[in-house]
């Protein structure tokens, strides 16, 4: 299966094109989180946030990269490479988490909930680029 007959050889990085939107969010997010980290539970707190934060935009962006990665070259490896890619991600996310949760670091619950606002605000602001940017290009 090749392209989608809309994408012209000027537009290669249509698969990536909304990265710099969600990264953007992300970033702004990382501050937000780490501001009331520090507000609420001091240093470790505001370093566990920001870095929950942080590590859910290393770990979705990884996915885009090697997503649209896989679909340049071929379609088919879309599927096995993204399934294999998130049993190790969330492998390597269980171990590092048991691994921070057996030190007693005060910033543990701090980056637990930093991953889940990240995951919530790259998930909308995702939603929000498909249905309105990538939209009105698309009738372009």
């Amino acid at each position: 299966m090749r392209e989608p007959a809309a994408t012209t050889p000027a537009d290669r990085r249509w698969r990536l094109r909304h990265l710099p939107v969600l990264l953007g969010a992300s970033g702004a997010l990382v501050a937000v989180a780490a501001l009331v980290g520090a507000l609420t539970g001091g240093a470790d707190a505001a370093l566990g946030a920001a870095a929950g934060v942080g590590v859910t935009a290393a770990s979705f962006t990884l996915t885009t990269v090697v997503l649209a990665w896989a679909d340049s070259v071929n379609p088919q490896l879309v599927l096995p490479l993204g399934l294999g890619l998130y049993a190790v991600k969330m492998t390597l996310l269980g171990v590092v988490m048991v691994a921070v949760a057996s030190t007693g670091w005060a910033g543990l619950i701090p980056l637990c909930l930093g991953i889940a606002a990240g995951v919530v605000v790259w998930t909308g602001v995702h939603i929000w680029w498909l249905t309105t940017v990538h939209a009105r290009r698309s009738r372009s």
